[in-house]
């Protein structure tokens, strides 16, 4: 960009990318948050830290789980796997002939301590480790005119759109060529801070290897970019590839080792925002990785919503064993249309950041996390998620700018 910003400069290239739920990675996040869920459907105290790793034709799940709950791990690595699609040995892992260890424990008594474990006050629950964490929405234009994009950054969001829209035509039979596998890419090409067009669509499914790679190229563009990409976006200069590899038939644990965690850029903003460096998924809401990354997005569009700026970013910071933030920025790029100090006094008085307080508000000690491991835990137009509400909009909006 030649030292300019990006709202400065008028040609400025930038691409996010996501996966389908058979990737390995998104294999190991989505049983991760499967044990989670089934822990805290019958005890929602449950103390998770669930870490899983994937080879072809082996799941590993390691990490430490204190719990009233009684829970047969084995049977929810095969069911998960069943539901992904892993039901062929010939894919290189089998729901119902993998090997499966289970290595957990119980949770650290120091950390149990720290974070508050029999405290009659919910409230003073501490930080489950020390960090920090970032939310971000932004809106996205073309031409003065609103996309509906989620409040999400359009690269990120419609890279999920792809991989969310490859496995529902894999499951449904429409490509019955397709596989578990898969990646999207999608380069935006910005204005002056603003969408102008799509640089290049990058599709890569896992395949059958009989299929023709001319059969598969049409189809993917015919039933998967042209009904997910919004045409005002292309030209005749759009760039699309598909499996620029030539070939994608060996993929899931066969191709890649999958490990809980390793795509934290997928699943939040990818890339447009900062990341304060810790994975969700195995996680329960104590640890602040996840739920004040939850509650970080929930600040950021609302204030969004409200009006009070375009582009906004959240970083909040915390202390192990306390419950108190011990730092809450706001960062709006310049495109804020009040004193940054106005929204930073907004947020203070309209959000409680504690965990305690983060858990109750946004009622997470539920299973409703094996959803979220995939296609993303932000702007999801296909989930109801608390983080994602809107209800503080309205009243930040009034008391910014009066009635």
């Amino acid at each position: 960009m030649n030292g300019m910003s990006f709202y400065e400069s008028p040609s400025y290239l930038f691409t996010s990318e996501s996966v389908t739920e058979g990737h390995p990675d998104k294999l190991c996040d989505q049983i991760s948050d499967a044990i989670l869920d089934a822990f805290l459907a019958e005890d929602p105290n449950s103390r998770v830290a669930c870490e899983v790793a994937t080879t072809r034709g082996l799941v590993v799940v390691m990490g430490e789980i204190t719990s009233k709950s009684q829970i047969d791990i084995t049977q929810l690595v095969r069911d998960t796997l069943r539901n992904i699609g892993y039901t062929d040995p010939g894919f290189g892992i089998a729901h119902d002939t993998c090997g499966i260890t289970v290595a957990v424990q119980k949770q650290s008594e120091e950390i149990a301590q720290a974070v508050g474990i029999g405290s009659d006050d919910p409230l003073s629950v501490g930080a489950g480790d020390q960090g920090m964490m970032v939310g971000f929405a932004c809106r996205e234009e073309v031409d003065g005119v609103p996309l509906d994009t989620e409040f999400m950054p359009l690269p990120i969001y419609l890279s999920h759109k792809l991989c969310r829209r490859m496995a529902m035509l894999r499951k449904e039979g429409v490509l019955p060529y397709l596989r578990p596998d898969g990646k999207s890419q999608v380069t935006i090409e910005y204005s002056y801070g603003k969408p102008k067009r799509v640089h290049t669509v990058i599709v890569s499914p896992q395949h059958d290897p009989s299929v023709e790679t001319e059969k598969m190229y049409q189809d993917v563009l015919a039933e998967i970019v042209n009904p997910v990409i919004p045409s005002v976006l292309l030209d005749d200069t759009t760039i699309y590839r598909v499996n620029p590899s030539g070939s994608f038939s060996v993929g899931g644990p066969a191709g890649d080792a999958g490990l809980t965690g390793r795509k934290i850029l997928v699943d939040t903003y990818g890339g447009t925002a900062r990341h304060g460096g810790g994975a969700f998924s195995g996680k329960d809401p104590t640890k602040v990785d996840r739920s004040a990354a939850y509650a970080a997005r929930y600040v950021a569009k609302n204030l969004v919503a409200a009006g009070l700026a375009q582009r906004i970013e959240v970083q909040v910071s915390y202390a192990i064993g306390v419950a108190d933030p011990i730092s809450v920025s706001v960062e709006t790029f310049g495109t804020a249309v009040v004193k940054e100090s106005t929204i930073e006094a907004l947020v203070l008085k309209h959000f409680d950041l504690r965990p305690g307080a983060i858990i109750r508000d946004l009622e997470l000690r539920r299973p409703i996390y094996r959803q979220t491991a995939s296609y993303g835990h932000f702007g999801r137009d296909d989930l109801d998620l608390p983080w994602e509400r809107l209800d503080k909009a309205e009243v930040i909006a009034r008391e910014a700018f009066g009635p």
